[in-house]
């Protein structure tokens, strides 16, 4: 019986222990370890707007996102690519800022905008047709794109 208790013990800890660790990877990466690069916005009337940005470019990045960012300049983003041109789902959660999100075809237009996403919600942000990629902007931050006047540029190429 002692020796139950003594191993019950034990495996407690180690669950404990375990749990203790697993929520220390959960906390998140700060923004300057994600990879940066400048990405351009042309409109068809010609005007360029230069963003900032950072990319998700593994899983834990993408599911992270812009979480936890209390404010972020008007000219900063974060982009998601998404090979194989699909619907991506996205959502605020722990997002504490509104956000415009655009979804970007693999011709590089942008195909729709959901622009000022509520913060902190759960409601599946998804654009009626596939994307190659999503930045995220402040909120109002798109207005130079607004109803597809934009053009998509960036150093990088896609895939």
């Amino acid at each position: 019986m002692r020796k139950s208790l003594m191993m019950a013990a034990v495996l407690l800890c180690a669950v404990l222990g375990g749990g203790a660790a697993a929520a220390q990877d959960a906390r998140p990466e700060p923004l300057s370890a994600f990879p940066q690069s400048l990405l351009a916005i042309r409109t068809t009337a010609g005007k360029v707007i230069n963003f900032k940005i950072w990319t998700a470019d593994n899983p834990r990045r993408e599911e992270q996102g812009l979480m936890f960012v209390h404010d972020m300049d008007e000219h900063a983003g974060m982009l998601f690519m998404f090979p194989g041109n699909q619907r991506p789902m996205m959502w605020m959660k722990n997002t504490y800022i509104a956000l415009d999100l655009l979804f970007i075809d693999e011709h590089g237009q942008i195909d729709y905008i959901a622009a000022e996403a509520t913060p902190l919600s759960l409601s599946i942000i998804q654009s009626p047709k596939p994307s190659l990629a999503v930045l995220e902007l402040k909120g109002g931050a798109s207005e130079c794109a607004r109803h597809q006047s934009g053009r998509f540029r960036s150093a990088f190429q896609f895939p």
